[in-house]
């Protein structure tokens, strides 16, 4: 067997790794007809998870939510409260840059659409024209 340069500098002797001369056990057990049985199984099995993957889903989900509920307060905003409004990315003025306001109002809350969902007017009573989160409504105290 010849050397290589790294094993003349290093004394090392060439050694044949073990699984090169050794098989695995899986490899050893395999038939064809086993496989095609587990394969027919698997194939069986198939229609009842793809049944049983909504329920799966609906529990994730339901979970979801419950962790998701007990971390979040909810703002109990009603109508005719005062609200500050967030300002958006691309409301900013640019003149300002990064030193201009983040909330601008305050806006009363004309209706409320459903829950978590504002209409809201302005000082003067002029409607704002898009429906509002309250994820972006800070409720405003005078």
């Amino acid at each position: 067997m010849g050397e290589t340069p790294f094993m003349l500098t290093y004394g090392y002797e060439a050694m044949v790794p073990v699984e090169v001369g050794s098989g695995s056990l899986c490899r050893d057990r395999y038939t064809k007809e086993d496989a095609e049985i587990n394969q027919r199984l698997h194939l069986d099995l198939l229609e009842e998870t793809r049944e049983n993957s909504p329920l799966r889903l609906a529990g994730y989900q339901q979970l979801v939510a419950r962790y998701y509920n007990k971390k979040v307060k909810g703002q109990l905003l009603k109508v005719g409260d005062l609200v500050l409004r967030k300002v958006m990315p691309n409301m900013k003025n640019p003149q300002y840059g990064v030193f201009g306001a983040n909330w601008e109002g305050p806006y009363k809350i004309k209706a409320i659409l459903w829950k978590g969902t504002y209409h809201l007017e302005d000082m003067e009573g002029k409607l704002v024209p898009q429906a509002w989160n309250a994820e972006y409504l800070r409720k405003y105290y005078q």
